[in-house]
């Protein structure tokens, strides 16, 4: 039985989900509920019977109780959350390892390698009631005031304290956003790849080069205003028309927001990649004999279009028609059904107006698909840079024969709660079905890179 997760670390946030989703497709698993109890399913789906009102408050104090005491950081343990990363893996040899950032296309691509994948970043939800969203600085006096406990127990950590009014709205009321950053492997991390990774295996580095202005308390220790999505770097330091009337729709004392004075630029709370990791990796590597690519990119959405086309051209390979294209959304996926219904798979980070962009752009220069299957992950804000409903409707449409939602109510979006649990069962009514291949060897996806007439904003490059 695969270990549960320390009770400290949030359920729905990238990191953990997509550990969740990957280890479960190398166990042979699907995905549903985001990996969580099945008894939480009728919970979830009953939600949406609510009045509107209540499902946000519901959303909310859900994370909210996901959260730990400020008082009890101190109990935290890295090295546990590690353990738990790695003790989810199936026990067998692997050809190569990936460490580092989250992305959801490359959920994708280690199921279709076989690679289990190390996180380095976590998430602490802290609890932080009866706060102001709308007020950044008040956030960065908390963390000022409880992340030294955090960090005084766990010096392989860096904190990014990351607190984002616009689409986080619901949840900050309630908690703040500790995103932590390991420095280096550990025992955890060491101990799985030396009994995992044959010598002359490759450790694959995730890095994200993605970075946001932010405003450093000391050397471990940085508070971010804002976080990728729909607004800005600028429009949350300096606000714009968009902000403003958002603001004024959710009935805030601000047109603006106040935060504090950036004064460094860091990787990006949730998707960067810290590179202290890097220079501990390559050290390690070179001890135990094993080889180390990186795998770089800026935004994270710029690995989805490799890896879709990548797929496309295995399912032809196979003698598949290649014809479904899968959009998914944030941690709304299913890298198992995905394979079983012989979909394209292309991983948007949410359901912002750069995610619809980045499909957009995508089918802009793709050859059409037959079918466009597309799910929405619902946080309950329509936040500066929301799309509206019909923006995807759009996207449906360019389908030449059906294009349709995963689990969405698009009446109720973005506060259909229920569609965290039906994009499991609507991807489970797709035919035909195929069996789940068997796994690919790494020299293919190099291979495909090197001769892929599309240019791509990733690099492969060894160490």
């Amino acid at each position: 039985m695969r270990p549960s997760a320390p009770s400290y670390l949030a359920d729905f946030d990238s990191a953990s989900a997509m550990l969740r989703a990957t280890s479960n497709i190398l166990n042979g698993k699907d995905f549903p509920t985001l990996g969580q109890p099945p008894a939480l399913t009728p919970l979830v789906r009953s939600v949406n019977l609510l009045p509107r009102s209540a499902r946000e408050q519901i959303y909310a104090l859900g994370g909210a109780f996901e959260g730990q005491w400020p008082t009890k950081l101190h109990t935290i343990s890295a090295e546990a959350v590690a353990e738990w990363a790695a003790a989810r893996y199936p026990q067998r040899p692997y050809q190569a390892v990936m460490v580092g950032s989250s992305n959801g296309a490359l959920v994708h691509l280690a199921a279709a390698l076989d690679l289990p994948w190390l996180p380095q970043t976590s998430m602490i939800p802290v609890r932080h009631f009866a706060t102001d969203p709308d007020d950044p600085k008040s956030a960065m006096e908390f963390g000022k005031r409880f992340g030294p406990a955090l960090l005084d127990a766990n010096p392989e950590w860096q904190l990014h304290h990351m607190h984002d009014a616009n689409q986080d709205r619901l949840m900050v009321r309630h908690m703040d956003y500790f995103r932590v950053k390991r420095l280096n492997l550990g025992r955890a991390y060491e101990r799985f790849l030396t009994s995992r990774l044959p010598e002359g295996g490759t450790i694959i580095l995730v890095d994200c080069q993605r970075k946001w202005p932010t405003t450093r308390i000391n050397e471990h220790h940085v508070f971010q205003h804002g976080a990728l999505g729909g607004a800005t770097e600028h429009e949350f330091m300096e606000g714009s028309e968009r902000v403003e009337e958002y603001l004024h729709r959710y009935d805030s004392d601000v047109r603006r927001w106040d935060g504090p004075e950036p004064n460094d630029e860091s990787p990006e709370a949730e998707w960067g990649f810290e590179q202290a990791l890097r220079e501990d990796v390559l050290r390690f590597a070179a001890k135990h004999g094993y080889k180390v690519k990186r795998l770089s990119f800026y935004e994270p959405e710029h690995t989805s279009p490799l890896v879709a086309d990548f797929y496309r051209d295995w399912y032809r390979l196979r003698g598949l028609k290649a014809n479904r294209l899968l959009v998914e959304s944030f941690i709304s996926m299913e890298p198992y059904w995905a394979l079983r219904t012989g979909s394209v798979p292309f991983w948007m980070k949410f359901n912002m107006e750069p995610s619809v962009e980045c499909v957009e752009k995508y089918l802009d220069n793709s050859e059409p698909f037959d079918e466009i299957n597309l799910m929405l992950f619902n946080n309950g804000v329509e936040a500066a840079g929301f799309p509206q409903i019909d923006r995807w409707k759009k996207v449906l449409e360019r389908a030449r024969r059906r294009g349709r939602f995963i689990g969405v109510r698009p009446d109720l979006h973005p506060r259909d709660f229920g569609a965290l649990a039906r994009y499991h069962t609507d991807m489970k009514k797709l035919a035909p079905r195929y069996p789940i291949p068997g796994p690919l060897p790494l020299k293919r996806f190099t291979d495909f890179m090197q001769r892929s007439d599309r240019e791509y904003a990733v690099k492969l490059e060894d160490e």
